[in-house]
């Protein structure tokens, strides 16, 4: 059967399981289009920006554990995707992104709408593909797709010219298997890794292991669980490590850091050993390194050898795919009982209490999001971009299931909420998905309720709408003597308009008593819902490990009351 390569992508992608996709048309993609209108098994959604496309299906990819697919035009339509693409690689998304590229003869001579994307993005995707034969594509995309799911997964890029799309026909022959020397990623650890590490734990009186986002990755919840309980291991979980141990557990102690709970930053900073898993130490849980963890020996478990010693000289370095590693980790952990550490932990918690919310009529953010956690009973699917709004979420959000908490948190897009929930809603139909937003980031994209519309996508947007760019505003109240320049907003749409222009209904929440039922008719309506909480505007976060500092400069909350 000969096909064209436009054909031949659409072949490639049912071959490899794809049944949606993300994008915008433009002229050097045209031909893939073309094609694509021929494939009904395809679900095309269009998208309004293509930075939406690519955020989408980071969204899409997270909630399923499937490879995300997105595409677009060259030249703008692709530098478009970029930060998407820089955000799915910090934070290990597996992703196949498809652009179009000018004609081969057109390449290098500045033609209109001619960018070269794969030197762009060289820097910022797993691999990268310049497809300049038509009997190549079909390889190229499923070596693309099995670079993107194996090992620590990442968004791969497959550029393909306009006339390798349109012109040739060649025979359509899908790959048996890929053949890629050098690229062996890692499956079992080594024994000697583990038996030093069983040791190290064994030995340990304090010991406390970090939970990231590789044990999301990894689905090594169980084995995790089962490490924690036998040897009797407090659990802290970096942000994007939430919801990889239930958050009732008698273990969990919840996310420490910059903005995390201070007990959980103090049960590390007290520990002798701390058990990395899937966690890269990164700066926002470190602060300071010289003053990180002083006192403790660190075992480091990672599929990526790179991450190794990069933030933080450990003792033990172990390779390997997690859960296969923590199969072999847990028969060689002794059972233990650390009942004094724990104890000392209980004092931490009572001295430094977890978030509280003040006693107050006004409408804080806080609030708005413990209420959320409590009528969705902690079982939505909850999508930040970044900032306060992002920490307030990470918070006071209780997430009962993995996988239910996506936000940007390597790179710290503002604007990955709205796109990302859209992509977790395709990809989780049968859940609730919420959308959270500050006002600042929802404006970014939010043209993009416009697909939610088209594709009928339901998903509930929630607007913390305090008039300003809240993190930066509160680094500046902290840092910079209170110069407040360019970080409050006073031209602002009305939300509730915007909404209802877009043919969705807007809900307006002034007042603390009108949140539960606004949430609540929210999630009655059927279909894209915005809901505009106008909270109070200069609300901080709290604690905060300033950046570049210790737990030993923590800020705490100076009126920690409690609503009842």
């Amino acid at each position: 059967m000969e096909l064209t390569g436009a054909e031949i992508v659409c072949e490639s992608l049912l071959q490899e399981g794809v049944d949606v996709l993300f994008g915008l048309p433009g002229g050097a993609v045209l031909p893939f289009y073309g094609a694509l209108s021929k494939y009904p098994q395809l679900r095309h959604i269009l998208v309004r920006h293509e930075q939406a496309a690519v955020m989408a299906a980071d969204g899409y990819a997270r909630v399923t554990g499937k490879v995300g697919v997105c595409c677009a035009t060259s030249g703008p339509g692709a530098t478009n995707l970029v930060t998407g693409i820089a955000g799915a690689q910090m934070d290990s998304v597996p992703l196949v992104v498809i652009t179009g590229q000018v004609p081969r003869p057109a390449i290098g001579r500045d033609a209109f709408q001619e960018t070269d994307v794969t030197g762009i993005t060289l820097p910022v995707t797993k691999h990268n593909y310049l497809v300049m034969d038509v009997a190549d594509v079909a390889g190229s995309i499923k070596e693309a797709f099995h670079i993107a799911r194996t090992g620590r997964p990442g968004p791969v890029l497959v550029d393909i010219p306009k006339d390798v799309l349109l012109g040739d026909r060649t025979e359509f022959v899908w790959p048996e298997r890929v053949n890629l020397p050098g690229y062996n990623p890692p499956g079992e650890a080594e024994a000697g890794q583990i038996e030093r590490a069983a040791r190290l734990i064994n030995q340990a009186e304090r010991p406390v292991i970090m939970a990231g986002h590789g044990v999301v990755i990894a689905r090594a919840f169980k084995e995790l669980q089962e490490l924690a309980e036998k040897a009797q291991i407090p659990v802290v979980t970096t942000l994007l490590g939430l919801g990889s141990l239930a958050p009732d557990h008698l273990l969990h102690l919840g996310m420490p850091g910059m903005h995390g709970l201070a007990y959980a930053s103090l049960a590390l900073d007290q520990a002798d050993l701390v058990i990395s898993l899937g966690a890269r130490f990164d700066d926002r849980v470190t602060g300071r390194v010289s003053d990180f963890v002083p006192n403790a020996k660190k075992i480091h478990f990672d599929i990526d050898p790179s991450e190794f010693n990069k933030n933080m000289r450990v003792d033990v370095a172990v390779l390997g795919d997690l859960q296969l590693s923590l199969r072999q980790l847990v028969p060689r952990v002794e059972r233990q009982v650390h009942l004094q550490w724990l104890q000392t932990i209980d004092t931490l918690r009572a001295e430094h209490p977890p978030f509280n919310i003040r006693q107050t009529e006004e409408l804080l953010p806080q609030y708005v999001l413990q209420q959320l956690s409590e009528v969705t009973q902690g079982e939505a699917i909850v999508v930040t971009g970044v900032g306060q709004h992002q920490m307030w979420a990470a918070q006071y959000y209780r997430f009962k299931e993995p996988n239910t908490w996506l936000t940007s948190g390597g790179l710290g897009a503002m604007g990955y909420e709205v796109p990302a929930a859209l992509g977790a809603k395709v990809g989780r139909p049968d859940k609730t998905v919420w959308s959270i937003a500050g006002d600042g980031g929802f404006q970014m994209t939010m043209c993009d309720l416009a697909t939610a519309v088209e594709s009928q996508i339901d998903v509930k947007f929630a607007i913390l709408n305090n008039g300003v760019l809240g993190m930066v505003h509160q680094w500046q109240e902290f840092f910079y003597d209170r110069d407040f320049f360019a970080t409050v907003y006073t031209g602002n749409p009305d939300f509730v308009k915007i909404a209802e222009a877009y043919g969705i209904k807007g809900i307006r929440v002034t007042d603390k008593a009108q949140v539960v039922g606004a949430i609540q008719e929210a999630m009655e309506t059927p279909g894209p819902v915005v809901v505009d909480f106008r909270v109070k505007p200069d609300e901080q976060v709290y604690p905060m490990i300033p950046a570049g500092e210790s737990v030993k400069e923590m800020m705490e909350e100076p009126v920690p009351e409690r609503i009842p």
